[in-house]
């Protein structure tokens, strides 16, 4: 019985590598549509995969091997590793809170924009730049 590895959502890009052998699915997940996901395969790409295919879902095979299916067209792929890469760089930036600037360069920036606020001010900043 095949394993589902992931199912994709909208159009996968289907890169196959030129210098060694393998594979690289780049779409996003059907389960965090907004999540960018990668699957690298070192096992080679089957003849006749397309550049770009729509909703794709991976299997795992008994054998080892894996199948890459697209509507009603499935491709096998031999044995071999897999690695899913997950683009979580978005959800770990809106769980950290935002850095607050140093009080320095605050109050520079505060002076400064003072300054610019008035004839008299650009032209002393006019005349400390040149």
């Amino acid at each position: 019985m095949a394993e589902p590895l992931i199912a994709f959502a909208g159009a996968v890009s289907c890169a196959p590598r030129s210098a060694a052998p393998g594979l690289t699915l780049t779409g996003v997940s059907a389960s965090h549509p907004q999540q960018p996901v990668q699957l690298a395969f070192s096992a080679a790409a089957p003849a006749g995969l397309p550049a770009t295919l729509e909703e794709v879902v991976v299997e795992a095979l008994p054998g080892g091997g894996y199948r890459v299916a697209s509507g009603a067209r499935s491709w096998s792929l031999g044995p071999g590793a897999v690695h899913l890469h997950r683009d979580v760089g978005a959800a770990f930036y809106r769980a950290l809170p935002p850095r607050a600037a140093p009080w320095r360069r605050r109050l520079l920036w505060g002076v400064a924009l003072r300054f610019a606020g008035n004839r008299a001010g650009l032209a002393l900043l006019r005349a400390l730049r040149g």
